[in-house]
């Protein structure tokens, strides 16, 4: 017969309230009497029993994590660090997948509210905020990779060469002004790392340079395409609207993009995809059209995803760490209600990855050679 928590005080010698504060980790208790109490479950094999702790609680325990596509190879990373650290803390996490889909996404967050789970984690979909309802729960919640958009406010500037914002304010934070005070965000510094992508491609002369993969038409900009306009501008360079390509975070759509992108504008000789998808649709695309990289077109990316090195040739990329990502946000999602979330976005690094698939701008004869 399994023991109990009776068991336990009884061969331990203290009460049935200090075994309880032991296990809970509420209550002052000394360094001997735990370790007393401590020894005798070990003996007696005793485990605490989650649903007695979930029925004093009202909390089921456990983390939710919700991103839009589990074999995208960022969010794999993203989940890989949450589960590191769920393990190091004793929690379980319960996985869903959003589909990149406001409405599921939604659902997803009823669910997590009605299983009563401790935190949630989420990467949203970029569209709407699926997440209001469930921050008025108390519970505590991180976005990771990007805030909702619709608390950004942003708006497209209509003009190609004016920046929504100066660059030291892109700069200052993936997401500065659009990530909710009472929600937290752990973000990568995608404005740094579009920045020095965009000021590479430029020093290596290029100057039609194409945006891939900017927000949907009718959703407000992100942090990657105002980083880009405003990298450009500060370097002099004019962005044409034509040669920004929106897509949905589908594979098809990016697809789609890139085809338009590269068929409408034989003209441009470099290409920035904003994230994994966008740049494994410019390649396909470039295959198919016949376009040599770098010779005939340089492509960089955000995320420097596995097949990237494995390109023909490599793909120079901007490295969000994924993993670390993962980590710290599941380090706040755990934290006790009681203590105070960090004021802005936690901000981590970007390196930019430079191999073989950007190249100087090619002459005029070196054009008309081949």
């Amino acid at each position: 017969m399994a023991a109990t928590i009776k068991d336990v005080a009884a061969a331990a010698g203290v009460g049935i309230a200090t075994v309880s504060r032991v296990f809970s980790g509420a209550g002052a208790v000394s360094a001997a009497t735990r370790e007393r109490v401590l020894a005798a479950a070990r003996d007696l094999d005793y485990r605490p029993s989650a649903v007695g702790r979930s029925l004093k609680t009202r909390r089921t325990g456990g983390l939710g994590l919700a991103v839009p596509d589990v074999t995208d190879p960022f969010c794999a990373e993203l989940v890989a660090g949450v589960l590191d650290c769920a393990r190091t803390l004793g929690q379980h996490v319960l996985l869903d997948a959003t589909r990149g889909d406001p409405a599921r996404e939604a659902e997803i967050a009823d669910r997590f509210a009605e299983q009563r789970v401790d935190g949630v984690i989420a990467l949203p979909s970029g569209t709407g905020d699926p997440w209001a309802g469930f921050v008025r729960t108390g519970v505590p919640l991180v976005y990771v990779g990007r805030p909702p958009s619709a608390r950004s406010g942003r708006r497209r500037s209509g003009t190609g060469g004016a920046a929504s914002g100066a660059l030291s304010g892109a700069a200052s934070g993936a997401a500065s002004g659009a990530v909710p005070g009472e929600v937290p965000a752990v973000l990568a510094d995608d404005a740094a790392g579009i920045r020095s992508a965009a000021e590479y491609l430029v020093g290596l002369g290029h100057r039609r340079i194409g945006f891939l993969g900017a927000p949907a038409p009718g959703a407000p900009p992100d942090a990657r395409e105002d980083a880009f306009r405003a990298a450009l501008a500060a370097l002099g360079v004019p962005v044409e609207e034509d040669l920004v390509a929106r897509a949905r975070p589908t594979r098809d759509s990016a697809y789609a993009a890139a085809a338009g992108l590269l068929q409408r504008r034989s003209d441009l000789t470099a290409v920035l995809a904003s994230g994994n998808l966008s740049g494994e649709a410019a390649v396909l695309v470039a295959r198919e059209l016949d376009l040599r990289v770098p010779a005939d077109l340089s492509i960089a990316m955000v995320d420097d995803v596995a097949w990237a090195e494995l390109c023909d040739p490599p793909l120079t990329a901007v490295a969000r760490p994924g993993r670390d990502i993962g980590y710290r946000a599941c380090e706040l999602a755990a934290r006790d209600t009681g203590r105070r979330a960090p004021s802005g976005p936690v901000l981590l690094p970007t390196d930019l990855i430079v191999r073989g698939s950007c190249a100087p701008i090619p002459s005029r004869r070196e054009r008309a050679r081949h």
